[in-house]
């Protein structure tokens, strides 16, 4: 799934993109910047963590549209900050709660997908 920058940017259509690309993934990170080009050490993190188990996962750049993803996310989430990881539909954590769950040894059980 990609989601063009060029492409309207009102808080509707961000907040469906949100959910349709939660519902469609087994395992999504919205980020700053995307898997090959992280914008911020947090979301270089959490890529790194999450590629330690699955190979397979969606990025979703949100700075193009930061304010309308933030809402959109918080009503999913209710989580301030971004990054912000779901797996089969459920919100996981940002890259704070991912190295936890891997110190843990949690990270791998939770990002597998039945």
């Amino acid at each position: 799934m990609t989601f063009s920058p060029e492409s309207d940017h009102d808080a509707e259509t961000i907040a469906d993109h949100v959910e349709s690309a939660i519902d469609e993934n087994d395992v999504v990170l919205f980020m700053k910047g995307n898997r090959l080009m992280p914008q911020c050490g947090y979301s270089k993190r959490a890529v790194q963590l999450i590629s330690t188990h699955v190979s397979e996962f969606e990025t979703i750049d949100v700075l193009p549209a930061l304010p309308q993803y933030r809402e959109a996310l918080s009503d999913r989430s209710d989580w301030e900050t971004i990054p912000q990881a779901f797996v089969d539909g459920e919100f996981v954590g940002g890259s704070d709660i991912l190295a936890e769950l891997e110190e843990r040894g949690d990270l791998e059980s939770t990002l597998s997908v039945e």
